[in-house]
């Protein structure tokens, strides 16, 4: 029984001290593909993932690492033109698999202005478009955000501007993408579906406040889910609160199965299967 991590941050700092043996935990426990996401903490270290694909390719007892590129919502304003030639440039190597994570993020005060996050996040679908890649969608709207933070981004929903922008500038270049760590409603993840996404669940499906993303996860076809981690963030139940590992996909899998009445082995066949077949990767699998 295999699995994959569908999106694990595996350049984080939080790694640098232990990581061939976080990989090796990884291995062992049966998740033995990671897409490691690179977006760094900016456009200035966004080729780490690849690196790191590149770095433990081939190595024994290693889970089979690819890697993305892209600018995170956040950090939006330093998307210059500089950045986005280096972003082109990091889509052309054959282990990077996918743009993102990219979006937009309505959560944080200090984030970028939106019209700002919507430029760069079409300028990145352009990119995409060009390279023939699928893109890794972030979104987190304002729920549950700061005063501050709501008087900043005001009414507006990030869920219906980032699902509109998809809807009008890139699902009609039929390369579709994933929704990682899915929080929305089953209309939303519907609108994706439309638009040939596949929808991603993290750890924080184990929690026990979130029965909307379980309601979600019983509604995706089995042939458009995603297991992941989003590590070292979101640790899944029991290890809420730790730093996340690649390891740890096996909860959020276990939990999965139990929304759709399934085995964890055909979850992870299910998912496994989805993630190769999409990103059209199963050579190092083993």
């Amino acid at each position: 029984m295999y699995l994959v991590d569908s999106h694990a941050h595996l350049d984080s700092a939080r790694y640098d001290e232990d990581r061939d043996d976080l990989l090796r935990r990884s291995y062992e426990a049966g998740v033995r593909m990671i897409l490691s996401i690179g977006i760094g903490d900016g456009p200035a270290f966004m080729h780490h993932a690849l690196e790191l694909s590149h770095q433990y390719a081939g190595r024994t007892g290693f889970p089979c690492i690819y890697a993305s590129a892209g600018v995170h919502p956040q950090e939006a304003a330093l998307a210059d033109d500089a950045a986005m030639d280096k972003l082109a440039q990091l889509a052309k190597d054959d282990r990077c698999i996918a743009i993102g994570e990219i979006g937009l993020d309505y959560y944080h005060e200090e984030n970028p202005p939106i019209e700002v996050q919507k430029a760069v996040f079409l300028r990145q679908m352009e990119i995409a478009t060009a390279a023939k890649l699928p893109i890794l969608i972030h979104c987190r709207p304002s729920d549950g955000a700061t005063p501050a933070a709501l008087a900043r981004f005001g009414p507006a929903d990030a869920w219906d501007d980032t699902l509109t922008l998809i809807e009008q500038y890139w699902k009609p270049h039929n390369l579709g993408g994933v929704l990682h760590c899915f929080t929305g409603t089953i209309d939303h993840a519907r609108r994706a579906l439309d638009c040939g996404f596949l929808i991603s669940f993290a750890g924080n499906i184990t929690y026990p406040k979130a029965q909307n993303i379980r309601d979600v996860a019983a509604f995706v076809p089995e042939d458009r889910m995603l297991v992941e981690t989003d590590a070292p963030f979101l640790a899944p139940v029991p290890n809420r609160g730790q730093r996340n590992e690649p390891a740890w996909t096996v909860f959020t899998a276990r939990k999965l199965a139990e929304v759709r009445g399934l085995d964890e082995g055909a979850v992870a066949s299910i998912t496994t299967e989805n993630f190769c077949r999409f990103f059209s990767v199963t050579h190092c699998l083993q």
